[in-house]
C-alpha cells in the first residue's frame, strides 16, 4: 500500500489532465466579466479569476500543456542523451571524449539562457519550451548513462557476452541497459520535476504556451499583479505544481524500488 502512494498520486494527476483536454466543468475560453474574482462557491470551488472563468477548470486545462511540456523534455533527454551515454561507455576513447566534451559544452551555458535563446530564434510556444529544455536534459542523461553503465563493462556478465560473440550495441542493449534502468528512471524523474518547473518559469516570462492555451506557469503570471486581491490565482496554480513535483519524485523512488526488487529476484 505505502508504494503505491507516488504511483497513485501521479497517476490521479495526469488522469485529470487528460480529462482536462477533453472536458472542464467550465469553458476556459468563456469570459464573464460579471462573475469575475468571485470567492469559493457551490458553483466555483476555487473562485473565479479576473476574467469570470471557473479557477477549478483552469487548472484541469493547464495540467495537460504543463505536463506535456515536461513530458516532452525529458523524452528528448532520454531518447538522445541514454544512447549517446551507451556508446560513450562502449566505446572508450576518442567518442568518450567527443561525448563528455560535448556535454561539458552544453553544461557551459545555463540552462535558462539557453532556453531563452532557442526560444527568441524559434519563436514562443510550448512544443518550442519542450524543444529547448529538453536540449540541456541531453547532456544529463549521457552523462548519468555515461557513469552507471561504464562500471558494467568490467562484470564477469559483460565479458561472456563478449566470449559468445555478442557486439557492443546488442551488450549495451540487452545487459547494460536493464541494469542501469534504475539510475535512469530516478533521473527521468528528476528531469520531468524541473521540466515541469522550468515550463512554470518560461510561461511566467511569456515564453510558453500562448493565449488562448493555458498552463499552471501561464496562470501564475496573468495572477501576479492581482496577488494582494486574490492570492489564490498564484497560490492555487503554484500549488499544483508542487503537489505534481512531489508526486513525480516519489513516484521515480517507487519505480525504482520496484525495478530493484525484480532484477534481485
Amino acid at each position: 500500500m505505502r508504494m503505491a502512494i507516488g504511483l497513485a498520486a501521479l497517476g490521479l494527476i495526469v488522469l485529470l489532465a487528460l480529462l482536462g483536454q477533453a472536458w472542464t466543468p467550465y469553458d476556459v475560453g468563456a469570459i464573464d466579466v460579471a462573475a469575475r474574482l468571485q470567492a469559493s462557491s457551490w458553483a466555483h470551488p476555487f473562485g473565479t479569476d479576473q476574467l469570470g472563468r471557473d479557477i477549478g477548470s483552469m487548472l484541469m486545462a493547464g495540467a495537460g500543456p504543463s505536463l506535456g511540456v515536461a513530458a516532452l523534455a525529458a523524452a528528448i533527454g532520454i531518447g538522445v542523451g541514454v544512447p549517446l551515454g551507451l556508446l560513450a561507455a562502449a566505446r572508450p576513447g576518442w567518442i568518450d571524449e567527443v561525448v563528455v566534451r560535448g556535454a561539458d559544452i552544453l553544461f557551459a551555458f545555463p540552462a535558462v539562457m539557453l532556453a531563452i535563446l532557442i526560444i527568441a530564434i524559434l519563436g514562443p510556444g510550448a512544443a518550442h519550451a519542450g524543444l529547448a529544455i529538453g536540449l540541456f536534459n541531453i547532456p544529463v542523461f549521457a552523462r548519468v548513462t555515461r557513469a552507471a553503465a561504464a562500471g558494467l563493462w568490467a562484470r564477469d556478465f559483460v565479458a561472456a557476452a563478449q566470449l559468445a560473440g555478442s557486439s557492443a550495441a546488442r551488450i549495451s542493449l540487452v545487459h547494460i541497459l536493464p541494469n542501469i534502468a534504475g539510475v535512469l528512471t530516478v533521473q527521468a524523474a528528476v528531469q520531468l520535476s524541473l521540466g515541469l518547473l522550468a515550463e512554470a518559469g518560461l510561461s511566467f516570462l511569456g515564453l510558453g504556451a500562448q493565449p488562448p492555451a493555458v498552463s499552471w506557469g501561464r496562470m501564475v503570471a496573468d495572477g501576479q499583479t492581482l496577488i494582494a486581491i486574490a492570492p489564490r490565482l498564484v497560490l492555487l496554480p503554484g500549488l499544483a505544481i508542487t503537489l505534481t513535483v512531489l508526486a513525480i519524485n516519489r513516484a521515480g523512488e517507487e519505480a525504482r524500488a520496484w525495478l530493484l526488487r525484480g532484477a534481485q529476484s
